[in-house]
């Protein structure tokens, strides 16, 4: 091969390996597997938390992942499960806004061939979903009531400040406190709202609330955000000395709030554990298993002052 042809040569060598590793690098991209993450609301540290764990831990696992924030609109959620599916995601890992208005959006992603792995919070349907993990809330709070129970010294007036009313987890969380709770004929409940979650309203409906019923001693609260709020009304009319407020998550604020002996107990979810578990779900999904288990329950721990040391926020 004299000089002039093995230039051509090489030179059309260089080219075809510069051809082969962008087509390949193309061929990686395009098989690259997308999670959409939807998440019923971002405001609020517990879902921020399950929402960033499940995307961090989809791209963890080689996937691209996209967070949507639903902020606890049906319809917004219903925009970001179309705009998932138009845009070709492979899985969504979902935080419901509502038990039954979130059905037909997974729903839909099941007709179009996505998988969809509820987290936290559930549907009211056992065949739509690929899978739902979901924390024993009932249990949870059974635990809680039983503390409530002993730390009232099984009397007294007091105030529940329920969640919102379309998650199941309000009713969930509620149902397993009063199944304890309401055998004590002495423990009256005086008042019952809902605050939605939201710590502001919570803390309106708390200042209300104790216009009519100054003396009570003790609220539950269906979440932390809540009894974040409910603690702040104590704390302007000067009770907080004298109300015993018991949350549920396991939020930073309340744990140091348990820690600080101005709040009783709470509920410490796993919000990592549940997305790290939806996300490892999907990649199973994408590897061909297709046999999951519909519920899969996650224990939730109480946590009071007798044991707060031993706890950090969100389960860490």
């Amino acid at each position: 091969m004299n000089m002039i042809n093995y230039r051509l040569f090489y030179v059309a060598l260089i080219a075809v390996m510069i051809f082969s590793c962008t087509n390949s690098t193309d061929q990686q991209r395009d098989s690259q597997k997308k999670v959409a993450v939807i998440i019923s609301t971002l405001n609020n540290p517990w879902f921020v938390v399950l929402g960033e764990t499940a995307a961090n831990s989809a791209k963890e696992l080689g996937f691209e992942a996209t967070i949507f924030d639903s902020q606890n609109n049906t319809s917004l959620e219903t925009d970001h499960f179309e705009n998932a599916i138009a845009s070709g995601y492979d899985a969504i890992l979902f935080n419901p806004t509502d038990a039954d208005g979130s059905i037909a959006n997974v729903r839909m992603a099941k007709n179009a061939g996505v998988p969809v792995f509820c987290m936290d919070r559930e549907i009211n349907a056992t065949d739509a979903a690929t899978s739902q993990i979901l924390s024993d809330s009932y249990a949870g709070c059974v635990a809680i009531g039983k503390y409530f129970v002993e730390k009232l010294n099984k009397k007294g007036k007091y105030v529940e400040i329920l969640g919102m009313v379309g998650d199941n987890n309000t009713w969930s969380r509620s149902k397993g406190f009063h199944s304890v709770v309401d055998h004590y004929t002495d423990l009256k409940m005086v008042a019952q709202q809902s605050a939605d979650f939201d710590r502001n309203k919570a803390m309106e409906v708390m200042e209300s609330i104790l216009q009519v019923h100054p003396d009570i001693n003790g609220v539950f609260c269906g979440n932390d955000a809540m009894a974040m709020g409910v603690y702040q009304a104590l704390v302007s009319v000067g009770k907080a000395d004298r109300v015993m407020v018991f949350g549920f998550d396991g939020a930073d604020d309340v744990i140091n709030s348990i820690q600080q002996k101005k709040m009783m107990a709470t509920g410490m979810q796993f919000p990592k554990l549940i997305a790290r578990t939806a996300a490892n779900y999907a990649q199973e999904y994408f590897n061909g298993k297709r046999d999951f288990a519909q519920k899969v329950p996650v224990t939730v721990e109480m946590v009071n002052r007798e044991n707060v040391n031993e706890y950090v926020a969100f389960g860490e």
